[in-house]
């Protein structure tokens, strides 16, 4: 387990340095976008971290699945998880504090073969800056 999680870190860490000067193999959305999409039934993961959620409270629906602890290693639940729950070809949308860690997500996610991922630009910050409602639990 432990050599497979070393390799899923070198592989983000080459695919991260690789596409640093392409365009994003995914989608960066504004809060329109993202009420559009949840209306039509895609899964919002929230990949922060639980303190970060007791914090700000959560878009309503959102699905709470740490991508990364606070020292920024990899949880080692977020990608089985993740895979079991998320068809590579379906829409879904992540989302964090302010974008990054979900666009370093979504860039890992596009290489391995998810083809509709969508990053909610500007995370929850701008969320709740344009006094949309979170849910507290």
């Amino acid at each position: 387990m432990t050599q497979h999680l070393l390799a899923v870190c070198v592989a983000l860490s080459a695919l991260l340095a690789l596409s640093a000067c392409s365009e994003p193999a995914y989608q960066n959305i504004d809060n329109a976008q993202l009420k559009s999409l949840l209306a039509q039934g895609a899964p919002l993961y929230d990949i922060r971290r639980p303190e970060e959620w007791r914090q700000t409270g959560v878009v309503e629906g959102s699905r709470k699945l740490t991508f990364v602890d606070a020292a920024g290693r990899l949880n080692p639940e977020f990608l089985p998880r993740f895979t079991a729950e998320v068809d590579k070809h379906a829409p879904v949308v992540v989302i964090c504090r302010t974008g990054n860690r979900t666009s370093a997500l979504a860039r890992e996610l596009a290489g391995m073969g998810y083809s509709q991922i969508y990053n909610v630009r500007d995370g929850i910050t701008r969320w709740i800056g344009d006094a949309n409602p979170v849910v507290r639990n």
